[in-house]
């Protein structure tokens, strides 16, 4: 394969240590090596350096991140780095979910439950679709990637491709639809559907955002393929050749699903056999019609709810083998950045753990056949063996990461504004809400933002409570607040209708929020996770975008993660003090940031509608009944404004 063209645009150009950190990173990959680890200090353009990479070493790539938040921003900052390049996004699409389990000791069982957000299953889908006909990709992933996704070569065999004046029966073209998971809706027309009138079939692929297809027949031949708008009809173009992706991952060709079912049931007996040599009837009763069921759905329509519990079937893997997810559908020669590392790969390795315990008593009690175990993540071993090319990004990497480096680290300290890392101070613990309220006061007197951060969820709320009674605008964050309401939190912060959050540790990695000026930290000397050297180093990042940026330890002695920290800190101002003297550079605050987009259309919604995810989905709610009224009428130019305001909208539930 010919290597990728990446265009990478923008205003600025690199400086400080990003060019060396660039170049360091490009000769790195040329030069075949497996892992490197950018250390990059908060503000230092750490994006902006992946960027850069990309375009000179031309791979696909794949940047991991440990949260949806965290991704999206990512996503949405690479977008406008490659205009021109497919750049996607691929988070687990869940808005709720409660997985199938099995409580013994109570007898209950508790079916899967689930609300799919179709705006990023079409990304997922989409995504996909881009690695298999593009090699100019970069998918922005969260650590859900690492889960069965269906095999890619059931998922490139399903792939049907029309072209203009083709000869093909209308309803040969309408049965593999349905075999691909589209569904017939000739009234709505959702993505994933098609809808037929006469000798024209529309087709709305759901991996489509505003395009859908209309194909026209004359007798059995295809006289006319064009590219409309799903909800006017308005004709874009006309093009000779389609290519339909399925509307699903987990589909399969029918002499897969034939051979699957014979599997399923070779298996079905085997467990039949175990449960009654046990005596177990009643789990032999339900493994016997459960299974039996799903088989004659997958048989009759291809599919069957949890249908990926049986993967292992119809990817045709022995017992043990790793699914295919994600990464398989890369090529062999693509690159991976784990951002924020730290964070990340204990996550990976975490993952299987999970998966494992909660299948264990579904298929002790006959709820699933054992071959449901390898519906699953992957371990961290398999991971390791697909991950290609690594660069581990994060301002404080750990010992593993740059082990895998050969104990070599890329440093990016310099900030393009000149920005020091923020002076750190240590004050007693004996009345610490007192002078962090004092100086609370010096802040806000000056329209600066605070963050402040505590050990417990119930501490953060009574502390936010109790700056509230005094007049102080706060609000509290931690995780039991919706992400959704997360972002609403946050923007009210930059855009002064707080001017305190007080959290956990939700603040360490993530958004960047240059409006705050100083982060205190309670009881700094309780030494654990969350007042690690790690912790505390990253909490520290949150007033490194700020020219006015300090932090105030709280504690009656100073430990050895304290220390770290404040010689880490003041290592790094040393250095950065140093550059910016040498080369003239005044330090600026940091006036905005590509998280910034992800308040977009918050901004825009009027004040008395920031609620909840509740009220933005009542208001798309009226929005699309105004919609389908405007289009029953006629009034299509109205429907299609309606339509983008709706649009609006549910571009913040992505981030749910």
């Amino acid at each position: 394969m010919s290597n990728p063209k990446f265009y990478l645009e923008s205003k600025f150009s690199p400086k400080g240590d990003q060019v060396s950190a660039i170049a360091k990173l490009a000769n790195g990959v040329e030069a075949g090596k497996g892992s490197q680890v950018l250390l990059g200090v908060t503000g230092s353009g750490k994006t902006f350096t992946m960027a850069n990479v990309i375009e000179q070493v031309r791979k696909p790539a794949l940047i991991l991140a440990h949260n949806k938040t965290l991704a999206a921003q990512l996503y949405q900052e690479f977008k406008e780095f490659f205009p021109h390049n497919a750049v996607e996004y691929f988070v687990s699409y869940y808005d709720y979910y409660q997985p199938e389990a099995y409580i013994a000791r109570s007898d209950t069982y508790i079916e899967k439950d689930l609300a799919i957000n179709e705006e990023i299953a079409r990304m997922r889908l989409s995504a996909t679709r881009s690695l298999v006909e593009r090699d100019d990709v970069m998918i922005v992933a969260s650590i859900s990637c690492i889960y069965g996704l269906g095999a890619k070569k059931n998922y490139e065999e399903m792939v049907f491709t029309i072209r203009k004046d083709q000869e093909i029966y209308r309803d040969r073209l309408l049965l593999q639809l349905v075999m691909m998971h589209f569904t017939r809706a000739d009234m709505d027309f959702p993505r994933g559907s098609f809808r037929v009138r006469g000798d024209i079939i529309e087709i709305f692929p759901a991996y489509e955002d505003k395009r859908c297809y209309r194909i026209e027949f004359f007798g059995d031949e295809i006289e006319r393929i064009s590219v409309i708008d799903p909800l006017t009809g308005k004709v874009f173009e006309r093009i000779d050749e389609l290519k339909i992706y399925p509307g699903s991952h987990h589909v399969t060709p029918e002499s897969v699903r034939e051979d699957a079912l014979l599997s399923i049931s070779e298996e079905l007996d085997a467990r039949i056999k175990h449960f009654s040599d046990k005596k177990a009837y009643a789990e032999e009763g339900r493994i016997r019609a459960r299974t039996r069921y799903d088989m004659e759905l997958i048989k009759e329509v291809g599919f069957c709810k949890g249908v990926e519990n049986y993967s292992l079937h119809f990817d045709r893997r022995k017992v043990g083998e790793p699914p295919q997810c994600l990464i398989d559908y890369f090529p062999d020669d693509f690159l991976l950045f784990v951002d924020e590392s730290h964070q990340s790969i204990p996550q990976v390795r975490a993952m299987i753990h999970g998966d494992r315990s909660r299948k264990k008593s579904l298929v002790d009690f006959g709820f699933r056949l054992p071959s449901a175990y390898d519906n699953r993540p992957l371990t961290f071993d398999e991971f390791y063996e697909r991950k290609g090319q690594t660069i581990y990004v994060s301002a404080t990497p750990t010992e593993w990461e740059i082990e895998e480096a050969g104990g070599e680290v890329v440093r990016q300290v310099i900030r393009p504004t000149g920005l020091l890392d923020p002076e750190v101070e240590v004050r007693p613990a004996t009345n610490q809400l007192d002078d962090c309220i004092a100086e609370i006061a010096k802040e806000t007197k000056l329209n600066r933002r605070v963050l402040v951060t505590c050990l417990t969820k119930k501490l953060s709320e009574e502390i936010t409570t109790y700056l509230k009674e005094i007049g102080i605008k706060t609000k509290y964050l931690h995780s039991d607040v919706k992400t959704i309401e997360r972002m609403q939190i946050i923007n009210d912060l930059r855009v002064g209708n707080v001017d305190v959050i007080v959290g956990i540790n939700l603040l360490r990695e993530g958004l960047d929020i240059p409006e705050v000026s100083l982060v205190t930290i309670l009881d700094a000397d309780r030494e654990g996770f969350l007042r690690s050297e790690t912790a505390l180093v990253q909490t520290c990042g949150r007033a490194a975008r700020n020219i006015h940026g300090r932090v105030i330890l709280y504690g009656d002695k100073v430990t050895k993660s304290m220390q770290n920290c404040i010689d880490i800190t003041a290592k790094r101002r040393d250095i950065q003090r140093a550059y910016n003297k040498e080369h003239g550079i005044t330090p600026a605050s940091t006036t905005a940031s590509g998280a910034r987009n992800l308040f977009k259309s918050l901004e825009e919604i009027p004040q008395k509608e920031k609620i909840d995810a509740r009220a933005i989905t009542k208001k798309m709610k009226v929005l699309e009944k105004a919609m389908k009224k405007a289009a029953d009428n006629y009034q299509f130019e109205e429907a299609a404004r309606l339509r983008d305001e709706m649009k609006s909208y549910s571009n913040l539930l992505l981030l749910e």
